[in-house]
């Protein structure tokens, strides 16, 4: 895989108040490359905060991770990320993904085969941003001589917000690429591409959870707690690691305190976490993996996420 020069930007939480969603994109344009709004069910939605950060910057990237792939029928979902396509021209990075799946149950949209459901979404949004005609008749997706009136000039590539090996056998069949959920360590990167079959062009995309501190230890203090609980429910993000059984081992014997002794060099893989160097050395080594767009994710605390801006400049601007 070529190494390239990944884009870098910051992830709007979902516990934010959306009013914030200019002031943050006004501070990034021009020196971050990207603004990744997240929609996840019931906080804010993504399209709307997406037209919102893209009308009031010049030349900021927005993604959308991810919205789920059941929440709109597809012509509407298509309709929507071409309109946006149009305010900001190039500017649009969409992901759609299969969706908490207890959110869509409460929602009484939960499909019986979320596999089947993304596939046909995907398929039948990507044929429309292309500016088919397109008639459908499956299991999730019906559509009827559905055309776009207003297709996109520039297609932007449609992401697959996914995390399991099937899942990315798929999104190497019907996407554009992969949007990965934090831990998204480069073994993860390395894992996902290949298991979704290493196609080309495929543009990887990740979100990476940020803590820089003067000191490490002080670093690893914050972020234990959000470690171990990924330890408690293990994802690829932490299984795919090159020290997993090692690092769940540890935990197991030292509980969230002793994560903290834990190698430097593991923190470094999982996450920017640790001083401004260790940051510096995850990005490298997620470009050395591939990654074209890398998500910086602050802490939920908005104060805390305003000072964080100052890191995620410093890495973009690298």
């Amino acid at each position: 895989m070529v190494t390239r020069r990944a884009h870098v930007g910051m992830c709007f939480d979902r516990t934010f108040p959306a009013s914030l969603v200019n002031e943050f994109a006004h501070r990034l344009d021009g020196r971050a490359d990207q603004l990744w709004v997240i929609e996840d069910c019931f906080y804010t939605a993504g399209i709307s905060l997406a037209a919102s950060a893209a009308a009031v910057t010049d030349r900021l990237t927005v993604g959308i991770g991810i919205l789920p792939a059941v929440a709109r029928q597809a012509a509407v979902a298509a309709m929507e990320i071409a309109t946006l396509c149009a305010l900001a021209p190039g500017r649009i990075l969409p992901g759609i993904g299969h969706g908490v799946q207890s959110w869509m149950e409460q929602m009484g949209a939960r499909p019986a085969s979320p596999l089947a459901a993304l596939d046909e979404v995907m398929v039948a949004v990507r044929r429309l941003l292309h500016g088919e005609r397109v008639t459908s008749a499956g299991r999730y997706v019906t559509l009827d001589d559905v055309q776009l009136y207003h297709p996109p000039d520039d297609v932007p590539p449609l992401l697959a917000g996914v995390r399991g090996a099937k899942s990315m056998e798929l999104a190497g069949r019907v996407a554009d690429g992969v949007v990965l959920a934090e831990p998204a360590a480069p073994s993860y990167v390395r894992w996902a591409y290949e298991n979704a079959g290493q196609p080309v062009p495929f543009h990887l995309a990740v979100f990476s959870v940020l803590c820089v501190e003067r000191d490490r230890r002080t670093a690893y203090q914050t972020m234990a707690p959000w470690l171990a609980s990924l330890l408690d429910q293990p994802t690829p993000g932490i299984t795919t690691l090159p020290f997993a059984s090692e690092m769940l081992e540890h935990y197991r014997e030292h509980g969230v305190d002793g994560l903290v002794t834990m190698p430097p060099e593991w923190w470094r893989e999982l996450a920017p976490i640790g001083t401004m160097d260790d940051a510096m050395a995850h990005v490298r080594a997620l470009e050395e993996a591939g990654v074209d767009s890398i998500g910086l994710w602050p802490a939920r605390d908005v104060e805390t996420a305003r000072g964080q801006v100052d890191d995620v400049l410093q890495l973009a601007e690298r």
